[in-house]
């Protein structure tokens, strides 16, 4: 863990549980895409780069969830570096309570205020700042979370953030996190085509093609949707509806799968209702989905 690999020219990546992309601009200079989970993981970065005689010149962010924002306040003490991120990612990269308040729908208590929700505040600008390295190339890849990015380097790198999950890791959580469904199944679309040499997903193995993931992380999206369908068939609430998923799969619930899950589940609802499949019904001051 945390073995530093090259991919190209200018390409390289630390592998570890959210794989750290490297963009290498001149002999002494980089750039992480990412930064890890905390400040232990800044430290073993920073040993890494230390260990190559680099300096880093900045980080970008694709996404502001805590396992990839996690390593940028000390790593931004450390060598005064500028931190971009896109839109709101910028936003929750700034105000890391933002991501489990968004979770929670409230404030959040104690048990989601944790470094795996919420990361330590860094300062972060974004990626239109001029400072920001033009040669890259940003990919838009909404859905997972509000504006996740990911990163073509010069060299044909793709580093492709959270937009798809490994086989084994859909497998295991089974509800894959989501923000944003119909923006998700357009990034499916989208990299599944991608033109680029090698791609690297923060949770699956570095591959030439994302037409397999995509395939796999699509059908896995039908497969909670028509879940949810067949769920509602019964009025329920959100509630009620969220306890039937953890049942059906199998999953046991803690204050944490209760929030990600619940939000991915809400999301899902969102979706089905915008596609006119579901209804919002109140009664007895009660709100409830129902499969239309």
């Amino acid at each position: 863990m945390y073995e530093l690999y090259r991919l190209g020219e200018c390409s390289w990546y630390i592998d570890c549980p959210a794989k750290i992309g490297i963009y290498q601009p001149n002999e002494k200079e980089v750039y992480l895409i990412d930064s890890g989970n905390d400040k232990d993981a800044g430290k073993k970065i920073k040993k890494i780069l230390d260990a190559q005689g680099w300096t880093l010149k900045g980080i970008i962010n694709t996404h502001s969830h805590a396992d990839h924002i996690g390593g940028n306040q000390y790593l931004q003490k450390q060598y005064g570096c500028k931190i971009f991120a896109p839109g709101i990612e910028s936003a929750f990269t700034n105000f890391p309570l933002l991501e489990p308040s968004m979770l929670f729908g409230g404030f959040p208590p104690k048990d989601l205020r944790h470094k795996f929700l919420m990361a330590q505040e860094s300062e972060c600008c974004d990626v239109n700042d001029p400072d920001f390295p033009k040669e890259l190339t940003v990919i838009p890849l909404h859905g997972h979370f509000f504006h996740m990015i990911g990163i073509l380097t010069p060299d044909g790198t793709a580093f492709v953030a959270d937009c798809v999950s490994s086989a084994a890791t859909l497998e295991k959580y089974k509800v894959s996190f989501l923000y944003d469904v119909a923006e998700y199944l357009k990034t499916l679309d989208l990299i599944e085509n991608y033109e680029a040499k090698r791609f690297v997903p923060s949770h699956a193995e570095v591959c030439e093609s994302m037409a397999e993931l995509a395939d796999i992380n699509r059908r896995c999206v039908y497969e909670v949707a028509d879940m949810l369908l067949e769920i509602c068939k019964e009025k329920l609430t959100s509630e009620e509806i969220l306890k039937k998923v953890f049942d059906a799969y199998s999953m046991v619930m803690n204050f944490q799968q209760y929030a990600l899950v619940g939000s991915s589940v809400r999301s899902y609802l969102a979706w089905l209702l915008g596609e006119g499949k579901v209804e919002v019904i109140i009664e007895d001051n009660r709100l409830l989905w129902h499969s239309v």
